[in-house]
């Protein structure tokens, strides 16, 4: 995906989201099924092995997927469907985000989201973080180069004394009277 101003601190990647399930059929099979174009299983009569596929398959996403520091919350996509109930302001760190609920136990999604929304979500846990962005140095421009100052120059002057040693530096006066 191109993004307008690729370089503008604020230009934000959509969160991706990953959703796997294990998805019954008619006659008593099931078969898992991902978001994304992966290589999947033939259907089969042991939902066992289907689940466990099914979790190895959401591990294998989040181990393989780099959590981008420049992404935008996934759940402020989904207009913070993850967490009804309860309004938040998106902002933090970017984080990748599993969530399964036990309940259901066929389906797992994997997406980036704040840190402002994932504690808020249900059956959620973080297995990755962004890393924070390198600083980028601003590469040193040829030209001339600024030295050492010359010697003091006491003010109002405007060349040195003659001479090869700098002027001694003015005493200060004591104020007060005696010690």
């Amino acid at each position: 995906m191109a993004l307008t101003y690729p370089h503008a601190p604020s230009a934000r990647r959509p969160g991706r989201s990953w959703t796997i399930r294990v998805v019954g059929h008619r006659d008593r099979t099931a078969s898992v099924t991902c978001s994304s174009a992966c290589a999947m299983p033939p259907r089969s009569r042991d939902v066992a092995a289907l689940r466990r596929f099914a979790e190895a398959h959401a591990a294998a996403h989040a181990k393989a997927a780099a959590v981008r520091p420049d992404a935008a919350c996934w759940c402020r996509q989904q207009r913070c469907a993850a967490h009804e109930g309860t309004r938040v302001a998106c902002a933090g760190q970017v984080l990748l985000v599993l969530r399964h609920d036990p309940a259901v136990g066929q389906v797992w999604t994997l997406c980036e989201v704040c840190s402002a929304c994932a504690p808020l979500m249900t059956h959620a846990r973080v297995v990755a973080r962004a890393a924070p962005p390198e600083r980028t140095r601003v590469p040193e421009q040829p030209g001339p180069r600024h030295t050492a100052p010359g010697p003091l120059v006491p003010g109002g002057f405007s060349a040195p004394p003659p001479g090869d040693t700098p002027p001694d530096p003015p005493r200060r006066r004591r104020r007060g009277g005696h010690r």
